[in-house]
């Protein structure tokens, strides 16, 4: 939960510092400008505060890591993404989507201190532990925080122990290993489709490299 919460304020910030300009820049998600990404944080914000506040007496059906399955490779033409890119447009000021950010992020986060960990809550028609729903998303925070910084290397990206964790997810998840010589932010790139494997590191995968990628969702 700590990590989720230090994951969610580096990334709240990193979008806070952006410039009007950057706003209009590609972002890591297929099809996705700057600011339709900052629009779906605000959606995954809002999701948060639902998925806490809907409490749940049945036993845990997934935890931080079988929240999350391998998905098709986001293509950008999918009608929710194309949906998130009209809202964004809606708001044609930066400041506009910075400050739902801010009020929804800043609620979400506040919220998240004060879950009980072995609180149990209901989302996408499963129960987790409010531990495990915080820990899964620290998969979502990160992976998304190297998205907005793809274009933009000025601007801080994630926390080293937000990479490490987040390859470690997506390696259970995947049930695969990679490599030693794949730092943590390649082998979350590489491993979730962000970007293509080098010739070195297809041969570093071996067998793995032809079931590239593992986007999760």
């Amino acid at each position: 939960m700590d990590l989720f919460s230090r994951s969610w304020s580096a990334l709240r910030a990193a979008v806070a510092g952006l410039r009007d300009e950057d706003f209009t820049r590609p972002s890591g998600c297929a099809g996705w400008l700057v600011r339709d990404l900052v629009c779906h944080l605000v959606v995954d914000a809002q999701d948060v505060l639902i998925t806490l506040a809907t409490p749940a007496t049945a036993e845990p059906t997934r935890d931080a890591v079988t929240y999350w399955d391998v998905v098709a490779a986001p293509t950008g033409d999918d009608p929710l993404d194309a949906l998130i890119v009209r809202l964004a447009a809606a708001y044609r000021e930066p400041r506009l989507l910075k400050f739902p950010l801010d009020d929804v992020g800043s609620a979400a986060g506040r919220a998240a201190a004060l879950a009980d960990p072995a609180g149990r809550a209901g989302t996408r028609g499963e129960v987790l532990t409010a531990g495990d729903y915080l820990g899964a998303y620290v998969l979502e925070w990160t992976p998304h925080h190297l998205d907005l910084v793809a274009h933009l290397p000025d601007v801080p990206g994630p926390s080293a122990e937000g990479l490490a964790r987040s390859r470690e997810m997506l390696e259970r998840i995947a049930q695969v290993g990679f490599p030693p010589s794949f730092g943590d932010r390649d082998a979350l790139l590489v491993g979730t489709g962000r970007r293509a494997p080098t010739g070195a590191e297809r041969a570093a995968l071996g067998r793995t490299a032809a079931r590239l990628p593992f986007p999760v969702g």
